[in-house]
């Protein structure tokens, strides 16, 4: 098995790049495996230096790359490595919010390098999707853990600025974010149509699209997801006045929203393999693993079993 961590170093300072480096060494001297270390130069870089390697790889050989960065840097590595066989993707989560991490446990077990070339791979699922603009088709790319349209994407968009303002950051930013566009109250305007006929046609609060359980940081307002049982869970939320949400908030916060009965009819939540979103009155901004792009029609369709993922030792799905 070939060890490679791709490195973001703009995460990677943050958390002391050159003690990182100095970490994955150690780690793999004392555990007599050769590591490898690849810095990613610009956006895009990661993706190419997987799809690259892979491609040469001989046809028995056993590779592990660990992208070490946000949910950005994994969702660049994952779809690098799509498709081939004989590779797995681990996760040094360095980022703001790393919630794919957060579906295997404490994130501390993600920062002990040891752990991460001990550990073992398990099945993920994937959620394949192509996007329409301009009447331009993208190629077909795919997701880890969730895709966010309206309010959740809104408050990922402003969070990335915000952390730039002075004083600002982290977790700050995140709920000084939450309330500007609350107070802006900027939804979303959408078709949505599902694969067994409902369709959603109107203004919504957000739409959350998802394998996995968390966004922002670790709100989990995707919470029956689960990574391998080859469904795509569809959180919609409706257009609410501002006090409702304010009061819901919480309970979406923690996961326990769809227990709220007075919230029930506020909600849309259905499992399903395939999803067609039409965005109304010009493009939508659509949020993937925390990366922003607009569309104008977006197909989404569940890869169950599409990747392999090391979770370290002492990790659980």
């Amino acid at each position: 098995m070939r060890h490679i961590f791709v490195i973001n170093p703009l995460a990677g300072k943050r958390s002391g790049g050159k003690t990182l480096k100095d970490q994955i060494l150690r780690a793999g001297e004392k555990q007599r495996v050769p590591v490898e270390i690849y810095e990613t130069r610009a956006a895009g870089d990661g993706e190419n230096f997987v799809c690259e390697t892979c491609e040469n790889k001989a046809e028995d050989e056993q590779i592990r790359f660990y992208a070490c960065g946000g949910d950005g840097a994994l969702n660049e590595v994952m779809n690098g490595s799509v498709g081939f066989p004989g590779v797995e993707v681990g996760c040094v989560p360095l980022g703001t919010g790393n919630d794919y991490v957060r579906n295997y446990g404490q994130l501390e077990t993600f920062l002990d390098m040891e752990a991460q070339i001990l550990g073992k791979a398990v099945d993920s699922d994937l959620i394949s999707y192509r996007t329409w603009l301009d009447g331009k088709e993208s190629r077909r790319r795919y997701c880890m853990n969730m895709f966010n349209i309206g309010f959740d994407c809104n408050v990922v968009d402003l969070t990335d600025r915000a952390k730039n303002w002075p004083l600002i950051s982290g977790s700050f930013a995140y709920l000084l974010s939450v309330a500007i566009i609350l107070i802006k109250k900027k939804g979303a305007n959408l078709r949505v149509c599902f694969e067994d006929g409902e369709v959603f046609d109107g203004r919504l609060l957000l739409i959350a699209i998802a394998n996995g359980c968390f966004c922002g940081g670790g709100v989990k307002g995707v919470p029956l997801s689960l990574l391998d049982d080859g469904l795509m869970d569809v959180s919609l939320i409706r257009d609410v006045p501002r006090r409702t949400f304010v009061r819901l908030f919480p309970k979406y916060a923690k996961g326990t929203h769809l227990s709220d009965k007075k919230a029930r009819d506020l909600f849309t939540y259905k499992k399903c393999e395939r999803l067609f979103i039409f965005a109304r009155g010009g493009p939508m901004r659509l949020c993937t693993d925390g990366e922003i792009t607009d569309a104008e029609q977006v197909e989404f369709e569940i890869v169950p079993k599409g990747m392999r993922f090391s979770v370290p030792r002492g990790g659980k799905p």
